[in-house]
């Protein structure tokens, strides 16, 4: 099987032809994807189960469905993938200079909601700039800036990759959000004594706030009814509206989706979120990059300090 593999070479066209089929589930889709012909495809696809040395595709009823092996690769030949796209669109921005494309990852609330403002302006002020603006898990916006397949981002804090570099940029307090239909709607405030027994919308289970809202309601002796989880501020706020129960959520995400249907009251004890712009630590930044970080160290200096106005 050394022979074997010796005489099979691993080629991008190859991890690109996996990749298309494993997204479509047939080689004439993939093929149509990525404008070859379809026996292209199928002889590309052969050559990486030469590399491997086993079959990576079974065929059910004119599709093609990956195997448990195709599966634990796919993640692995993304990522690869991405590293030679991160190839291209270095050599592109080196080669023009101020002009190219900027991407940056961060979660979807963040993005919908103080980012997009940020962006827009920057795009304003660079009209020949790009932004790829993508949103992933944090475990995945992390590898992605570390190994510089994203140029930056944005991650709640604390953060200790050791392959990130990171600057504080924003900080904001906590809020329930409810139904105006909601016992509790007429509050000023909500302490946590007052959830006893209430539905609650809750984000995050196993991130750093979470743990802090468990350890809140663990320090009162107030038991957690924990009715829906999820892991996006517009998804809590949702079912909140609904009258589901009361979702605790970052104030600055979640102002976006208040309105006469959603009311966000303040929750005590005080507890702060913060995010903080990532770059790889394994390299300087980009003069584009670096002049993104710049805008976003006065944009949100700005807002910031008018957030703080409302408090």
């Amino acid at each position: 099987m050394s022979e074997l593999h010796a005489q099979s070479p691993l080629s991008l066209k190859s991890l690109e032809a996996f990749r298309a089929i494993i997204q479509t589930g047939s080689a004439t889709a993939a093929a149509n994807a990525l404008g070859v012909t379809q026996p292209a495809i199928s002889r590309l696809l052969a050559a990486f189960e030469e590399h491997v040395g086993f079959a990576l595709f079974y065929r059910e009823k004119s599709r093609l469905f990956p195997t448990d092996e195709a599966l634990a690769l796919f993640k692995e030949v993304e990522l690869t993938l991405q590293g030679a796209e991160r190839i291209s669109l270095l050599a592109r921005n080196i080669f023009n200079s101020d002009l190219g494309w900027l991407k940056i990852v961060a979660p979807n609330s963040f993005i919908a909601g103080p980012l997009a403002d940020v962006v827009a302006d920057f795009l304003r002020q660079h009209p020949r700039v790009n932004i790829s603006l993508d949103t992933h898990s944090p475990a995945s916006a992390r590898e992605m800036v570390a190994h510089r397949s994203a140029d930056c981002g944005f991650i709640q804090l604390p953060e200790n990759h050791p392959g990130l570099r990171v600057e504080p940029m924003l900080r904001s307090h906590t809020m329930c959000a409810l139904s105006p239909a909601h016992p509790l709607a007429t509050r000023s405030y909500i302490e946590v004594q007052d959830l006893q027994g209430e539905n609650l919308i809750l984000l995050g289970k196993g991130r750093y706030s979470r743990l802090q809202i468990d350890d809140i309601f663990r320090q009162a002796k107030v038991p957690m009814k924990v009715k829906l989880e999820t892991h996006t501020v517009a998804i809590a706020c949702t079912f909140a509206k609904r009258n589901l129960g009361v979702a605790i959520v970052n104030d600055m995400l979640a102002r976006q989706y208040a309105d006469s249907n959603l009311l966000l009251i303040p929750f005590k004890p005080t507890l702060i979120y913060e995010y903080g712009f990532i770059t790889s630590a394994h390299a300087p930044m980009s003069r584009l990059s670096q002049a993104f970080f710049e805008h976003c160290q006065r944009a949100f200096s700005d807002m910031q300090a008018d957030y703080l106005a409302t408090l």
